[in-house]
């Protein structure tokens, strides 16, 4: 069944009453997925971990919970979400534990290499050059800093539901290329059916 374009947009740029109830729906949906990717990065204490597209702001949290001595920070390009994002983690940011940036993949407000991991859970549709996103990833990384990404590839069954004037689903292969030619190294594990199931792609940065 195809989703509705309205739909589709607002889980690209939430906004509004009906935005709200797409986060609360996604921060049930997306929640394995944040947890395979956070599990991929193998977070330590004193990390610095940055959320791109954080969304809801669910992993948030359990990233302040495992890097305790290091600093979380997530990024989104819907105001909504930035303002979901910190109410749900809201102590963790009055704390300084925590902090969210309204900002765009493309444009990062953060300075070089600070970074040691980096994690993007199905937001990689809604990026216009998948080049220039994976650069900006790759400069806010430390060298040796690793991302971990989930997404759906154009191999999905299911890509053919959303709309593609909202979504656009890119080859296994185009995002592996986009991601050697900014400095980034990628892996996938074994074993992962990408015309069922989303895949986990972790990409190092060259040292």
């Amino acid at each position: 069944m195809r989703r509705p374009a309205f739909l589709a947009e607002q889980a690209r740029n939430a906004r509004g009453p009906l935005g709200r109830f797409i986060a609360f729906v996604m921060a049930r949906e997306t929640w394995s997925d944040n947890l395979a990717a956070i599990e991929a990065l193998a977070v330590q204490p004193t990390d610095h971990v940055l959320d791109i597209g954080c969304g809801h702001g669910r992993a948030l949290g359990e990233l302040a919970r495992r890097a305790p001595r290091g600093r979380v920070a997530g990024a989104d390009p819907s105001e909504l979400m930035v303002e979901h994002a910190v109410q749900r983690n809201r102590d963790l940011v009055r704390a300084k534990l925590v902090d969210v940036a309204h900002a765009s993949v493309e444009t990062l407000r953060y300075d070089a290499a600070v970074f040691d991991k980096a994690l993007c859970v199905h937001s990689v549709y809604f990026w216009r050059d998948l080049e220039r996103a994976f650069a900006e990833i790759a400069r806010v990384l430390k060298p040796g800093g690793r991302a971990a990404f989930v997404l759906r590839t154009a191999a999905n069954k299911a890509a053919a539901a959303f709309p593609s004037e909202v979504y656009r689903f890119w080859s296994r292969l185009e995002v592996e290329q986009a991601m050697i030619r900014v400095g980034l190294s990628a892996t996938m594990p074994n074993g992962v059916d990408e015309r069922i199931r989303p895949i986990l792609i972790v990409a190092s940065k060259r040292k």
